[in-house]
């Protein structure tokens, strides 16, 4: 690609919007028209100039790369797990970019490297000839004899359904087009998915499929009309139901369908309610549901399979109000509660006799102060051990099995880190920032011991997202080594709008009260650095997707508090897609920022869009990405967001807009070109900073 040392100018268009009496400016509205040859050029010359810019850090850019891949285990193994008579694992290949999907039979109660090793799936071979790679769904078989599985090719999160024959590795004429999530019935010939609409990619409709039917002959199960709801399909742990999901972000109905009877009718659990949640497994002929029916913690209850809906259920574990119960998962033998406690992922193991009764309880303790834990990485129903993944800011990733009868946990497996990583070496810690409204809010840190010197000289990087009630994963990363080993004390601002402390804490940051996101990032990066974890002049900070709405919106509101920006996939021009409801998410999304077509909203969402508050005056060094094949936050919400601010901004830090031409919301798919991506990221954050010079 060609290089220009001059940014490009965007051609305006004024194109206004009025609604309650207000206007709304756009003048690069234009820029939607993805199949214009302008679009396509100017695109490019913004890539060509960020080249441009970013050329005297190709060195650098080179350096980074080699010191990530050199922290990775390129060929390694994952642990295998059992399911239905087979041992399934993942491993990497030195070289490659994908995956590659494997088992081995199950002949005997530990898994057998002697036995033959099945390749069910390889990812490299999926990607020959193709820019952009990734495997939705996957779904073997009960018989073990098919594979379900689907695959998208350009990013834009369309996905193809195939159906493979693993007796002979070829691949079955049986296919269907912008499918979902899969599911196999009972009798291994029947498979469930859903389908979105072409348009919004809503998924709106449940189908049923026989091998050996064209998808013409597939009937359709059910059809979501509500355009808020979307529709998924899965199975109970025990095999025995398929379930129906349809949910918005506040309500869901779930049904179900005996699996041996795959040609019935799903039956309704319990009606839709506003604003309320509910989720189901099934033992022993009950369903066990975890419902935030009588508070936003939940509580578990039980219900016959042929219960009368609400008025059947019976309470099994009562909701905690100091602790969100984030997850259930039940077993033949006993259930694992996951729950969040100022915080940080507590999981606990409560043993079922065969009446039901619940009996001992024991919590998994975890040792370090700033951690992620998940329990859910059990296969089969009928076992004796919980296996458990475990990692920290400073730990690598670690799968644990956990006795429940003896009670004690047994490391199975930590990812190897190479290069010379010694974990005593770095610390993290947990600190509390009081928010603008007396709100304490929690910050998870980490930093290389020797180079931390606590008296505010550290540069410092703050990361922050704070939307969909997501919390911020804490763990492990090898490419952050690469900062850390040079100084850079690096911190994760749990602000509202997650969900680290539950439904409430989403709840205090989203809506009509979104703002608190945005005080919240402010009031952690300026407390940071008053208590001497960061220069005030050395400050980078983070986010993408929502992520990116809060570095626009926090720019916009301090911009002097921050001296670099990297803002991935930023949703930035809320107003004209909140506006329009023929993209993907807008109608769902009106639960999570509101429904700019009632006049409160319009002016609330107004006051905080990064778009529509760009104002002339300085700005931090910003590096803007995004991919052309985006299907969540459009390609033309950063461009027009970048073209509008080229013409305000009056400092002369730099403004870099990179567009990946072929890969959507997560950027590239290979596991080497997105090492690339971040090698790039760094090396525009570290020069910024003033932590390597070029």
């Amino acid at each position: 690609m060609t290089q220009s040392a001059t940014p490009p100018v965007a051609r305006q268009k004024p194109t206004p919007t009025t609604l309650h009496g207000q206007t709304l400016e756009d003048n690069y509205q234009w820029m939607r028209e993805k199949e214009s040859p302008e679009l396509i050029a100017h695109l490019r010359e913004e890539n060509a100039y960020t080249l441009s810019v970013m050329a005297p850090t190709e060195q650098l850019q080179a350096k980074l790369y080699a010191e990530m891949l050199s922290h990775i285990k390129e060929t390694d193994v994952s642990v295998p797990y059992r399911e239905n008579g087979w041992y399934y694992y993942t491993r990497t290949v030195e070289g490659s970019q994908y995956p590659i999907h494997c088992r081995r039979i199950a002949a005997g109660e530990a898994f057998d490297e002697s036995q033959t090793e099945q390749v069910i799936l390889d990812v490299n071979q999926l990607a020959e000839g193709q820019p952009y790679m990734a495997v939705g769904g996957m779904s073997v078989s009960p018989d073990g004899e098919k594979l379900a599985y689907s695959t998208d090719n350009t990013g834009f999160r369309q996905y193809t359904l195939h159906i493979r024959d693993l007796k002979t590795g070829a691949d079955l004429p049986d296919t269907a087009e912008r499918v979902g999530s899969l599911v196999w019935a009972a009798d291994s010939r029947t498979l469930f998915y859903t389908t979105e609409d072409e348009v919004t990619k809503r998924h709106d409709h449940l189908f049923r499929h026989r091998l050996g039917d064209t998808v013409a002959e597939d009937a359709v199960v059910y059809e979501e009309k509500d355009e808020r709801f979307n529709l998924g399909v899965g199975k109970t742990r025990d095999g025995k139901y398929l379930l129906m999901e349809a949910g918005s972000h506040t309500t869901n109905e779930c049904s179900y369908l005996s699996s041996e009877t795959p040609g019935g009718m799903f039956k309704v659990i319990a009606p839709r309610l506003d604003e309320q949640e509910y989720y189901v497994d099934h033992r022993s002929g009950l369903f066990y549901i975890r419902v935030n029916d009588t508070g936003k913690n939940f509580r578990v209850v039980t219900t016959p399979v042929d219960g009368k809906g609400r008025e059947s259920w019976t309470e099994l574990i009562a909701e905690d109000k100091e602790a969100p119960l984030e997850d259930f998962d039940i077993f033949e033998a006993f259930c694992v509660s996951s729950r969040r406690q100022l915080g940080l992922p507590s999981i606990t193991v409560t043993t079922i006799g065969v009446d039901g009764s619940l009996g001992e309880s024991r919590e998994i303790g975890f040792p370090e102060p700033v951690y992620s834990a998940q329990a859910h990485l059990n296969r089969e129903f009928v076992t004796s051990v919980l296996r458990y993944n475990y990692q920290s800011l400073a730990s690598p990733a670690s799968v644990y099995e956990y006795d429940v009868k003896a009670g004690g946990s047994k490391l199975l497996k930590q990812q190897e880190v190479p290069g010379g990583f010694d974990p005593t070496r770095y610390g993290s810690e947990r600190v509390w920032v009081e928010a603008a409204d007396g709100v304490k809010v929690p910050v998870s840190v980490v930093y290389r011991r020797d180079l931390f010197k606590r008296d505010g000289s550290n540069p410092l990087y703050v990361y922050g997202y704070g939307s969909y009630g997501y919390p911020l994963p804490v763990g492990f990363s090898p490419v952050r080594l690469s900062l850390l080993d040079r100084g850079v004390m690096m911190a994760y601002a749990h602000i509202r709008g997650g969900g680290e402390m539950g439904d409430s804490w989403h709840d205090a940051g989203k809506m009509m009260v979104k703002r608190n996101t945005f005080s919240d990032f402010i009031a952690v990066t300026e407390q940071l650095v008053q208590k001497g974890y960061g220069a005030k002049d050395r400050v980078a900070i983070e986010g993408g997707s929502a992520g990116g709405l809060l570095m626009g919106a926090v720019v916009n509101e301090r911009p002097e508090l921050f001296r670099v920006v990297l803002s991935h996939v930023p949703f930035v021009d809320v107003m004209n897609t909140m506006l329009d409801a023929s993209l993907p998410l807008t109608v769902a999304e009106y639960e999570e920022w509101g429904n700019p077509n009632e006049a409160e909203a319009f002016a609330y969402m107004r006051s905080y869009s990064p778009y529509d508050n760009l104002k002339p005056g300085s700005y931090p060094a910003m590096l803007v990405k995004t991919s052309l094949n985006d299907s969540q936050v459009m390609y033309w919400e950063p461009a027009k967001y970048v073209a509008k601010l080229r013409t305000l901004k009056k400092n002369d830090a730099p403004l870099l807009l990179h567009i990946n031409m072929d890969a959507g919301h997560g950027g590239a798919s290979g596991r080497y070109d997105y090492l690339k991506e971040i090698a790039f990221d760094y090396a525009f954050l570290l020069t910024q900073l003033g932590v390597e010079k070029v």
